[in-house]
C-alpha cells in the first residue's frame, strides 16, 4: 500500500466515521476505497469490519459521554441482532467474490426504498410484540453482518419506527452495529479475509472520524442528523444506479 493510498483510505475513514455515527452508508465509501488500494471482493467486506468496530466503539464512547441512549432498549434488541450478524457473517464468509458482488447490488434496490422513508418519532405507534421485534432485529443483523453498508440507516429507519427520537436513535445504533460488527470480524478473520495494514489505517480515521461525529450529532441533534441521513440516502442512489463505481 503506497502513501497516497494511505492517505485516501485515513481521509475517506474519517469522512464515513462522521456519516456512520450522524446516519448510515459510511461503508459504501469505505468499501470503494479499499478496492482502490487493492483490496477488493470478500477481502474488502473483511477487512472493513476491523474499523467499523473501531468507529462505532469511539462513536459509542461519543454518545455515552453524554448520557445519550437507552440501555434497557438496546440490551433487549441487540442479542437476536448479534444472532443474525453471526449466521449473515458465516454464510457470505464461504461464497466468490462474483457472487458476493451480485448480492450486494440485488440488496441495494430494497434498501433503497427503506431509504426513502424519512424516520421520524412515532410515539403513538404501539409497540411491537417481542417475537416481532425479535425478527425485525435478527433479519437487519442477517444483512448487517453479511453486507454492513447501509444497515445504519436499516437501523435508524427501525428504532424510529419504534418510537425514539433519532439522536437516542443513533446512540442505540452504534451498540448494535458494534455488536454485529464484532462477531462478523470474527467469522472473516477465521477465514483470512483481513488486510491488517489498510484495516489498521482505516480504523483510526473511521474512529477519530466517529467520535466527531457522535459529538455533532448530540450538538446539533435532528437538524443535523436529517441533512446527512439525506446525503447519504443519496449516495446510496447513486451507487445502485451506477452514477459513481
Amino acid at each position: 500500500m503506497s502513501v497516497w493510498e494511505a492517505a485516501l483510505i485515513f481521509g475517506g475513514g474519517i469522512l464515513a466515521g462522521i456519516i456512520n455515527s450522524m446516519a448510515g452508508g459510511g461503508s459504501l465509501l469505505t468499501v470503494p476505497l479499499l478496492s482502490l488500494a487493492g483490496v477488493e471482493g470478500l477481502l474488502a467486506n473483511g477487512t472493513n469490519r476491523v474499523a467499523v468496530v473501531a468507529q462505532n466503539a469511539s462513536s459509542g464512547y461519543g454518545f455515552a459521554r453524554r448520557g445519550v441512549g437507552d440501555r434497557k432498549e438496546t440490551i433487549r434488541v441487540l442479542v437476536p441482532t448479534v444472532v443474525g450478524g453471526v449466521i449473515g457473517a458465516a454464510i457470505v464468509s464461504q461464497i466468490n467474490d462474483e457472487l458476493f458482488e451480485r448480492i450486494f447490488g440485488v440488496l441495494m434496490i430494497p434498501l433503497l426504498g427503506l431509504s426513502l422513508w424519512k424516520p421520524k418519532t412515532e410515539e403513538s405507534s404501539e409497540p411491537w410484540p417481542y417475537w416481532v421485534t425479535a425478527i425485525v432485529f435478527l433479519g437487519v443483523g442477517f444483512y448487517g453482518g453479511a453486507i454492513q453498508a447501509g444497515v445504519g440507516i436499516i437501523l435508524l429507519l427501525v428504532l424510529s419506527r419504534a418510537g425514539f427520537d433519532l439522536v437516542t436513535a443513533n446512540a442505540m445504533k452504534t451498540v448494535l452495529i458494534l455488536g454485529i460488527s464484532l462477531v462478523a470480524m470474527v467469522i472473516f478473520l477465521a477465514n483470512g479475509q483481513v488486510r491488517w495494514l489498510p484495516a489498521g489505517v482505516l480504523a483510526v480515521g473511521m474512529a477519530a472520524g466517529g467520535y466527531v461525529g457522535s459529538q455533532i450529532a448530540v450538538e446539533g441533534g435532528e437538524k443535523v442528523i436529517n441533512p446527512v441521513l439525506v446525503v447519504a440516502v443519496l449516495a446510496l442512489a447513486g451507487r445502485m444506479i451506477g452514477l459513481y463505481g
